[in-house]
């Protein structure tokens, strides 16, 4: 029942800002963490950022500086990504996962995150 829907890719020069949205739904957690993870061609998906129950947040540090990571009260999930790369070039998929108890959520594998997004492609030209 839970759904996550993401928005928000497309394609952008070097340098270009795009913002990510996931909104989700069918959960009323207290406890959670979510994030976001994208995956290259030939590459294992990694994380990009994530962000728990009380709003704190951990980023890659690949994406530190350029990219943040937030929510808002209607449980919709954002990646404001600015400063592209071309190695940002990737799927970027947000997930979700609620907790028992609360978690330090830079610390949580991804593979424990149960719900995900479609997926949505950002693909940067130099």
């Amino acid at each position: 029942q839970v759904q996550l829907v993401e928005s928000g890719g497309g394609s952008v020069q070097a340098g270009g800002s795009l913002r990510l949205s996931c909104a989700s739904s069918g959960h009323n957690w207290r406890q959670y963490c979510m994030g976001w993870f994208r995956q290259a061609p030939g590459k294992e998906r990694e994380g990009v950022a994530t962000i728990d129950s009380n709003g704190g947040t951990s980023y890659a540090d690949s994406v530190k500086g350029r990219f943040t990571i937030s929510q808002d009260m209607k449980k919709t999930l954002y990646l404001q990504m600015n400063g592209l790369k071309p190695d940002d070039t990737a799927m970027y998929y947000c997930a979700a996962v609620g907790l028992w108890a609360e978690h330090s959520c830079r610390e949580l594998a991804q593979r424990f995150y149960r719900y995900w997004g479609q997926g949505a492609q950002v693909t940067v030209s130099s």
